[in-house]
Formats: structure tokens, C-alpha cells, sequence
């Protein structure tokens, strides 16, 4: 299963199978499907014994937020591991002890031992696992296919989802009615033994270490100073957090509406996720058509408004047909808006930061997740399941509005490749790594009809240097020569320094060469490297 052959043909579209071309990818693919049949069965059997626990739809939804707030807690650390480490290394770990705690999770619900809390304990510590797994597992992708192929492979892993979503609920409530709730959660041990075995067996190309590691807690501020310095990935995080907080509510409701508002039992329940995961496959399959027709952001636009329709469908239809119909419009319009902002995150970021900055996505979109069920279960707690769903469905529509100008896919035409255009800096004697700060200077000469442009392009300038790790950033003008600039920032270290060298992307040498095209004098701006004195 190595990962560096690669099985693209020339003339070959992208189309939506194309990455299963890729034995590696494949291989993950089912094993990552039958995992998440056993999740789908965990969190049903979850959601369900929840309520006979408990009737409160306030601790029926702490299942869900106790399922999500995890990764709001923990993705960036995640993020930082998975850059940092041997990222098959840390995906079998976790696995395994996520086989360890469904197996104590189904020995206690078949001893009648668990309580609420217990229950939401064991979710909760399941929940960590999965945290520490997500951006390991969001940034293998891009190292098991080509890059032509990646935005289908992210639909195929959403799909790979909802496919399992299809399966595991309606399995779940069959079993929980023929074979008692300690079904799902046994067989969902069970299922983490394909995952284990895949991994096992797979050998990933190892990139070559050129620079010393980086330590976790500086590797995630970097990661943070990258995405928040970064135009295309913060207008993605905007756009999925206006929309996943009035998401959350149809997930957090779901075992309510079946029970409560449907009045029917576990098969129900199971037949709604399952119809959920219905529409999400069918609409993988379409997506791509979808997406060349209305574009991203039209996309994620159709799928909030299905959404929201939904909500509606169940807050005034109480019918079990219009139900399961709601549902597969659910699941549809969940993967095009899902898979919409995971590609739009994916192209915004270049290898070395992928992993941190799909962190911070997923720390926002889980905690958006979290929040939302504790506030939706709230509402329902004090009005109505109803009243929460509405509320829910209007406030989606609202934000959809408000947020339009922060346009998705900025990133799709970067080239966030290493440019490798910096020289390597001169120095006169050995310096070492920790040493520190470093001050760079670049002296420019600037014609006064060319101010304007040259003002405009330091703006974005200092983005660039910002994103690898520039601090105190300025540009000054002489006072005598008016013609004169000089652009000043700081970085922590001179091996902070070295890694800025290795990171400059091909977009950073455009810009680059933008402004130097402006400078007047004979020669290139003069570069000066300072270094703290000892």
C-alpha cells in the first residue's frame, strides 16, 4: 500500500470514483466505512438508552454535545500531533483505545451498571479519541491521492460517512429491539478491528526531515498565526460557523423528534439516520455536477436552505413519512455544505500547516456543534422541541445572509507549494538555532507615482510574513529620503527564520516579485538579518 506511486493517467478526469484508483485510499476508505458503522451504532444505542435514562431534552442533548465539545477542546493540540507526528503511528494508538473503551462501554450497558453519567462519560472520553484522531485523519488525504483528485476524495470520505450513517442507525435500531441495547455497543468494539488491521499493514511515504521538530504548544502557535493570518481560511471558518450552530439543532433533536414528537421507538430513530445517510450518498454522487453548475458558494447556499426547510418540515409536519423525507433532504444538503467548507479549508492551506489549520476548522465546527446543542436543547427545555427547531431553521436563513461576502474556494488558485526563491541568509559566524529574536530589514526605493500600488501590495506583504511567523511588522519611509522604505518584522529565533525559508510559498514569490518590479534602484532591496546580541 505505498502512497508515492501514483495511478493517474494523463487525460484522466477527476472524476467521482477516480480516487478509489488509489489502492491506499481505497483500502482506508472501507475500513473507515465499516469503523463508522460501529460509531453510528454507538451513538444511536447512546442516544437512545439516554432517554430512557432520562426524559429531559436538556440531558438528551448533552449525548450530542458531549459526542462534539471534544474536539472543540482538544483539535488544535490534535493538530499540532498530526503535524509533528508519524501520523499512521497516532491513528492506530487512538484506535485502540477507542476499541478499548466501546468494549468496557458495552460490558457496563450489558450489566445494567450505566447511569447518565457514566454514560455521557464514556462518550465523552470516545469523543477526546476522535478529536485526537480528526486532523490526522483530514490531512492523510491529500498524500493518498493526487491533487486533481482531492476534492472528490474529500465527497468520497463524506460520503464513506453517510454511507455508514445509512447502515449503522437502521442496523442499530433492528438490533436494539431484537437483540437489547447491548448490541450496538458490542459490535461496535468489534468494528475498530478492520481499522486496526488496515493501518497495520499500510506504509505511507515518510517526508524528509530537513529542519529540528518543532515542540507541540510552538507548533501550534504557528498554526494559529497561519490561519488567522490567512484571508481564504478565515472566510471559510466564518461562513461554517454561521451555519453549523443552527445545524446543530437537528442533530441534538433527532432522538427527541422520533420519540417525542413522532411518539415512535428505536427503528424509527434508526430509519431517520439512516434516511439521512441515504441523501448524503445520493448527494456525494451529485455533487460534483452540482458544484461545476452553481459553484461553492451557491452550493452551501441551496444546502443551508434545505436544511432549514427541514427543521421547519419538523417543527409543523409531524408525520413519519414527511419525516423520512425531511431527513434524506438532510442528508443531501449536509454533505454539500460539509464538503464544500472542507475543500474550500483544504486548498487554503499548504502541507506543513494542513493538519494544524484543519484543527482550527474542526475545533470551530465541532464547538459551533457543541454550543448549538446545549442552546437548542435549552430552548426545547424551556418552550418546545417545536420552538427550538423554528428558531433554528430562521436563524440559519438569517446568517446565510449576513455572511455571503465572505466568499469560499479563495484558496483554489494559490500556489502554497515551497517556493524555495529565498537565498540561504549569509552569516559570518555559526549561530545557533534558539538563538534570538531575529530582525529583518528590506530596503526599498520607491518612485513617487508607485507609492499607491506599492502601499496596496505591502498590505497583503505583511499577510505573508505574518502567516510564517513575522511579528512587529512595520514599513517605514525615510525622513530625508522620501523615496526610501524599509520593511522591519521580527521572528523568535533564527531556526523560526530558517523555517520561514523552507515555507515561502510560490503565491509569496508573485507578491515578491511584485514589489520588487517597483523598486528603482540597480541592484535587488538590500536584506539585512539582525540577531539579538548575546
Amino acid at each position: 500500500m505505498n502512497t508515492q506511486k501514483s495511478e493517474n493517467t494523463p487525460g484522466t478526469a477527476a472524476g467521482p470514483w477516480s480516487p478509489f484508483r488509489h489502492r491506499a485510499f481505497a483500502f482506508l476508505w472501507i475500513a473507515t466505512v465499516v469503523s463508522n458503522i460501529g460509531t453510528w451504532m454507538h451513538d444511536v444505542g447512546a442516544g437512545w438508552l439516554m432517554t430512557e435514562l432520562s426524559p429531559s431534552p436538556f440531558v438528551v442533548a448533552l449525548v450530542q454535545a458531549a459526542t462534539t465539545l471534544p474536539v472543540f477542546l482538544f483539535a488544535i493540540f490534535a493538530g499540532a500531533l498530526a503535524d509533528l507526528m508519524d501520523r499512521r503511528k497516532l491513528l492506530l494508538a487512538v484506535n485502540l483505545v477507542m476499541a478499548g473503551l466501546a468494549a468496557a462501554l458495552s460490558s457496563l450497558v450489558y450489566l445494567q451498571l450505566v447511569t447518565p453519567p457514566i454514560l455521557i462519560a464514556f462518550t465523552f472520553m470516545m469523543g477526546t479519541c476522535a478529536a485526537l484522531m480528526a486532523p490526522a485523519w483530514q490531512a492523510i488525504v491529500p498524500s493518498l491521492v493526487d491533487k486533481s483528485r482531492l476534492a472528490p476524495a474529500i465527497a468520497l470520505n463524506s460520503m464513506g460517512i453517510n454511507v455508514s450513517r445509512a447502515i449503522g442507525p437502521a442496523l442499530a435500531g433492528f438490533l436494539i429491539v431484537s437483540a437489547g441495547l447491548v448490541a450496538p455497543f458490542a459490535l461496535n468494539a468489534i468494528s475498530f478491528v478492520g481499522i486496526l488491521v488496515v493501518l497495520f499493514f499500510w506504509k505511507p511515504a515518510k517526508p524528509e526531515q530537513i529542519m529540528p521538530r518543532e515542540k507541540v504548544f510552538g507548533a501550534m502557535r504557528a498554526g494559529l498565526r497561519y490561519v488567522f493570518n490567512s484571508p481564504p481560511v478565515i472566510a471559510t471558518l466564518v461562513r461554517a460557523v454561521a451555519f453549523f450552530v443552527f445545524a446543530s439543532a437537528y442533530w441534538a433533536m433527532l432522538p427527541l423528534i422520533a420519540r417525542e414528537v413522532l411518539s415512535g421507538g428505536p427503528q424509527l430513530y434508526g430509519i431517520l439516520l439512516a434516511s439521512v445517510g441515504a441523501g448524503a450518498v445520493i448527494g456525494a454522487v451529485v455533487l460534483p455536477r452540482i458544484k461545476a453548475r452553481l459553484g461553492a458558494d451557491k452550493t452551501v447556499m441551496a444546502g443551508t436552505v434545505g436544511t432549514a426547510s427541514v427543521l421547519v418540515a419538523f417543527a409543523l409536519v409531524q408525520q413519519p413519512v414527511v419525516a423520512v423525507i425531511a431527513s434524506f433532504i438532510a442528508g443531501a444538503s449536509w454533505i454539500a455544505v460539509l464538503s464544500s467548507f472542507n475543500v474550500s479549508a483544504q486548498t487554503a492551506l499548504p502541507d506543513w500547516v494542513r493538519a494544524r489549520g484543519l484543527s482550527v476548522f474542526l475545533t470551530l465546527f465541532f464547538g459551533a456543534m457543541s454550543g448549538g446543542s446545549i442552546l437548542w436543547g435549552w430552548v426545547a427545555d424551556q418552550f418546545s422541541i417545536e420552538t427550538a427547531l423554528l428558531c433554528a431553521a430562521a436563524g440559519a436563513i438569517v446568517l446565510m445572509f449576513a455572511t455571503m461576502r465572505f466568499a469560499l474556494n479563495q484558496g483554489a488558485d494559490l500556489d502554497l507549494a515551497p517556493s524555495m526563491h529565498w537565498p540561504e541568509p549569509i552569516i559570518g559566524e555559526d549561530v545557533e538555532h534558539d538563538r534570538g529574536p531575529v530582525m529583518i530589514r528590506i530596503s526599498y526605493r520607491i518612485a513617487d507615482t508607485d507609492r499607491e500600488t506599492f502601499g496596496d501590495l505591502m498590505k497583503a506583504m505583511r499577510k505573508a510574513r505574518q502567516r510564517h511567523g513575522a511579528y512587529h511588522w512595520n514599513l517605514y519611509q525615510d525622513s530625508k529620503q522620501a523615496d526610501l522604505f524599509t520593511e522591519v518584522w521580527s521572528e523568535g529565533s533564527w531556526i523560526e527564520h530558517l523555517r520561514h525559508h523552507k515555507r515561502v510559498t510560490g503565491t509569496d514569490r508573485v507578491l515578491q516579485e511584485q514589489v520588487n518590479k517597483l523598486h528603482q534602484g540597480e541592484d535587488k532591496p538590500l536584506v539585512q538579518h539582525l540577531i539579538a546580541a548575546r
